[in-house]
């Protein structure tokens, strides 16, 4: 008697800490779909941070920044991280910086893709780099004199 008691406790118990437990799962990103379960993928809206006229892939953090603010410019290096692969970024930049009146000036292809804009009185290098477990995005923005890039510099 006492053991079938006890036994009875015990499955009552196992119940109880089950519905508990499915309780707590239900605020979680699972989405009933037809019959299926399909984790719903949280999608991050990009936004502009230290660039106003840069838009950032909301999948990216900023890992470490130095940044030159004034009134009418800013410039400097934002170096950001996350869990995007090179190709969707390459693309998610190539698309929007136009948006922002960006010219494209060249595309560097490799394991460190380099792409270069330019646009009124300044230039913009944004490098890419996959590593093992996350990519690196430098955003790097800087003046330019009014006359452009001197004919005796590099770039000749």
């Amino acid at each position: 008697m006492r053991q079938s008691r006890l036994m009875r406790t015990g499955i009552i118990l196992t119940a109880v800490l089950f519905f508990i437990t499915a309780a707590g799962c239900g605020d979680s990103q699972w989405v009933k779909k037809g019959t299926s379960l399909f984790q719903k993928k949280k999608e991050l809206a990009p936004r502009y941070l230290d660039f106003e006229d840069i838009l950032i892939p909301g999948e990216l953090e900023v890992d470490k920044k130095s940044v030159y603010q004034s009134p009418g410019f800013s410039g400097g290096v934002l170096t950001l991280k996350g869990r995007v692969d090179m190709i969707s970024l390459v693309t998610f930049f190539t698309a929007n910086m136009p948006k922002d009146s960006w010219i494209v000036v060249s595309e560097f292809k490799s394991p460190r893709t380099k792409l270069l804009f330019q646009k009124d009185r300044k230039r913009c290098v944004i490098s890419i780099s996959e590593g093992i477990l996350k990519t690196e995005v430098e955003v790097w923005v800087a003046p330019t004199t009014e006359e452009g890039v001197p004919d005796n510099g590099l770039l000749r």
